[in-house]
């Protein structure tokens, strides 16, 4: 089976200070190790076997497509103003297939291995979130600052890996469109779940699995947690440390 993926490369409203002191004002076009960070993801996924199509989405389509290859699978077209709102578009157009994976161009460390480890585990679900456990990531980083989510035998990090079956999902979207100014608020995300799942993260009384479940019943998805391989999915380029430890990665410093 082959996906078609998306790569989301907007930018927020308003001057980016991150992406000001790289000598640029989007943050998808921060050099890393040299190359517009954008172009990291998207070649990754152009060089993997289990991915058909990739459409990159940004409001400034003209400058992304800019540095990236010519490739007939890959296309760059206009999003939305935000996250959420740029996939209802595409969940609501009969044109779009699936499976669809959806990541990120800060993702600059998003190799073929990892897209094939998350894309073997992912198949057959609604929606399948890709996650990093906490002590896998610290072994490989210790010290490193994520943003963690607790529960019952584990803590997790998004990878920023998202795969969705089918047109379903669109109702999971529709949940991160109520708390999309909160993203990284892991709580508030947890509470718009219901108060179940925000009582049994705080209590430590449920798995992940668990909680996932739960969600999917009430959102009528079959939801699944793919815990990645290499915890390096979980580095994502989003403030200046950040991007001096990923550069020392991709460096082999780090």
């Amino acid at each position: 089976m082959t996906w078609n993926a998306i790569v989301l490369a907007g930018s927020r409203p308003g001057p980016d200070p991150f992406a000001q002191a790289y000598g640029t004002d989007l943050k998808a076009l921060i050099p890393v190790g040299g190359v517009p960070m954008v172009a990291r993801p998207v070649a990754a996924l152009l060089d993997s076997t289990d991915i058909d199509r990739v459409r990159v989405l940004t409001q400034h389509p003209d400058r992304i497509a800019a540095v990236l290859p010519s490739d007939p699978r890959l296309s760059v077209e206009p999003s939305g103003g935000t996250i959420a709102a740029t996939l209802a578009v595409y969940f609501a157009d009969p044109a779009t297939r699936y499976p669809l994976l959806v990541t990120t161009a800060d993702h600059a460390l998003l190799d073929p291995a990892m897209i094939a480890d998350f894309c073997s585990r992912a198949e057959g679900a609604d929606l399948a979130i890709g996650l990093v456990e906490r002590a896998a990531l610290m072994a490989r980083l210790p010290g490193t600052q994520r943003t963690w989510l607790s529960f019952r035998g584990g803590a997790y990090s998004g990878a920023n890996l998202f795969a969705f079956g089918s047109a379903k999902a669109m109702s999971a979207v529709e949940l991160w469109r109520s708390v999309e100014q909160d993203r990284k608020k892991g709580w508030r995300m947890i509470g718009a779940l219901g108060p179940l799942a925000l009582i049994g993260a705080a209590l430590r009384l449920r798995t992940l699995d668990q909680t996932l479940a739960s969600v999917g019943r009430r959102l009528g998805l079959a939801i699944r947690k793919v815990e990645l391989a290499n915890p390096l999915a979980a580095v994502d380029v989003d403030k200046p440390a950040d991007h001096e430890l990923v550069t020392a990665i991709l460096e082999g410093r780090a």
